[in-house]
């Protein structure tokens, strides 16, 4: 039950961030920061070009992108799950897909070039057999893998 309040308080947060992400992606929100950088410009001479001067406009950037880095790595986060599950989704729905990708973004850098080299000759031997690569054809089909006894292509692993 403790938590509950951390639940309601990362909820806040998700909330919170997202309405900020929205926002900062706007074009009221540009233009806001373009106003803030020629109002800068501006009264640069009124300030002799002081170093206070041009301090105000460092740390404004830094700490507005540094608090974007964030942002944007969220909703990146965010977005790619997103994507994954419907392409799951999209997998598990097609009669005769192979499933053996779904979860493929928990694989390792090293798993991931390993199967991309195996989709590239896969490529390669459908357009050696058929002169083209316009012709469907799945991982089991090229290897000569079948699906488990019993069970159909999309649940074999």
């Amino acid at each position: 039950m403790e938590s509950k309040p951390s639940q309601t308080q990362g909820n806040r947060l998700e909330r919170f961030s997202q309405a900020v992400s929205q926002w900062t992606g706007s074009s009221p929100a540009f233009g806001l920061a373009l106003g803030f950088v020629l109002l800068w410009a501006v009264t640069g001479p009124l300030f002799g070009f002081s170093q206070g001067w041009q301090m105000v406009i460092n740390t404004g950037t830094t700490i507005a992108t540094f608090l974007m880095v964030f942002l944007i790595q969220r909703a990146q986060n965010k977005e790619s799950r997103a994507i994954q599950l419907k392409l799951n989704e999209i997998v598990a729905a097609i009669e005769g897909a192979s499933n053996r990708l779904v979860g493929a973004e928990e694989l390792s850098e090293a798993e991931l070039h390993r199967l991309h080299d195996r989709y590239v000759k896969l490529a390669e031997e459908v357009q050696a057999r058929h002169g083209s690569l316009k012709r469907a054809a799945s991982v089991e089909e090229t290897t000569g893998s079948q699906p488990a006894a019993g069970r159909s292509a999309r649940t074999a692993r």
